[in-house]
């Protein structure tokens, strides 16, 4: 009897680890993003939404520990965003932080993140900074970057005679980042840029903007912009008779949220990247389904990427058998992805999730089958056509 009591003892001390290795006694994730501005809809609170999904598909626990997810509105303002990721870090106890749409707000709290040493994962900016120079050892960049919407939507344009851009850029960040990479890829593929401007971030006034686009002549007008102000762009456009005069909108980033806020009506035709379509599958349409019972809308990329990096982050934990940053960031880089959101998708050694995304074309109305029906799914961009090579992406942290 002593026997089988010691045995049984060491065996509780060899399965008692598995709880103390989750730090605080649960794991605890941040959904930080625009909630009451112009990317409500593209992230919003149905990114929190997703989240929950993933926690819950999961099964609510991980290494026996409950998995808690908290939320908050950065109203697209770095100096808050840090001062909430700050104060979950410091006096929350909450271990990574995702979602972080607007670029700017993406690349603060990462930085930040760094010297806390948690693991930030971005599926709401755009910006390839996060994988390129402001590149992060706990840093990962998950829905799409600025240089898969280039190769995605630019290249289309480029491809069908657009081959001379006049850019409407958001004056930030992301904006610059949007423009700079599919000017690049304009001009890589024997097209020019004839010039640009800047607009204020959350403007509702585009007509002097969008006359100099006009007065340009270019044959494409990129909008590197997203959200209201993307929508805000198109509608303020028709009124100008752009594209009656023979000029095409290219709609940077822009995704199924924004296409329904805007209709079908206006947005018939245009040409658009995204990395999830909730009809492409049969499994994204029935977690789309599930989706938009619980929220009232379908889920676009953001939303999707979202589950799908809350997913991975949990998966990681388990692997690692532990919640410490270290060794949860190398089992996001070695783990492969496969969800609703990506099919043998992997890790860049600069964080960069690389998976297929789609060029898609906006139906026109007749051809519209029920709700969020919006997309033809034009080509499939194979993951390491629309993203930069890791080794050319400038992050210090990948062997040149």
């Amino acid at each position: 009897m002593r026997k089988l009591l010691l045995s049984a003892a060491s065996v509780g001390l060899i399965a008692a680890p598995a709880m103390a290795e989750v730090s605080d006694g649960k794991v605890k994730i941040g959904i930080l993003n625009d909630q009451s501005g112009v990317y409500s809809d593209f992230g919003g609170k149905n990114s929190y939404e997703a989240a929950l999904m993933a926690v819950e598909d999961f099964g609510g626990k991980v290494l026996d520990a409950p998995i808690e997810v908290v939320t908050a509105d950065h109203q697209n303002k770095p100096d808050i965003a840090s001062n909430i990721a700050r104060q979950w870090y410091d006096n929350e106890q909450v271990d990574s932080i995702m979602e972080l749409t607007t670029s700017s707000v993406g690349l603060a709290v990462q930085a930040l993140s760094v010297e806390e040493k948690k693991i930030t994962i971005n599926t709401g900016a755009a910006t390839t900074e996060l994988t390129g120079a402001q590149c992060s050892p706990y840093g990962f960049h998950w829905a799409y970057d600025t240089h898969a919407l280039a190769v995605g939507t630019g290249g289309a344009l480029v491809k069908e005679g657009g081959d001379s851009w006049f850019f409407l850029t958001a004056d930030y960040a992301f904006g610059y980042s949007l423009e700079e990479n599919t000017g690049n890829f304009v001009k890589e593929h024997g097209g020019t840029v004839v010039g640009s401007v800047r607009h204020p971030l959350a403007t509702t006034d585009f007509s002097s903007f969008l006359l100099q686009a006009q007065a340009s002549g270019a044959k494409v007008i990129g909008l590197a912009n997203a959200g209201a102000d993307t929508q805000n762009s198109i509608k303020q456009a028709a009124e100008f008779g752009i594209t009656q005069g023979g000029q095409k909108l290219a709609a940077l980033l822009f995704t199924l949220a924004d296409v329904h806020g805007l209709g079908a009506e206006a947005a018939q035709g245009l040409n658009l990247t995204e990395s999830f379509y909730w009809k492409r599958t049969p499994e994204s349409e029935e977690f789309g389904r599930r989706f938009l019972e619980r929220t009232g809308s379908m889920p676009n990329m953001v939303h999707a990427g979202t589950y799908s990096a809350v997913m991975s982050y949990l998966k990681a934990i388990e692997a690692a058998g532990t919640d410490e940053t270290e060794a949860v960031a190398a089992k996001l880089h070695e783990l492969p992805v496969n969800d609703v959101f990506a099919q043998d998708g992997k890790v860049g050694a600069n964080g960069r999730l690389i998976k297929d995304v789609y060029l898609m074309e906006v139906k026109a109305p007749a051809d519209i089958t029920e709700d969020w029906d919006y997309y033809n799914v034009l080509a499939t961009i194979p993951g390491d056509q629309a993203f930069m090579d890791p080794a050319k992406s400038g992050c210090p942290l990948v062997t040149q």
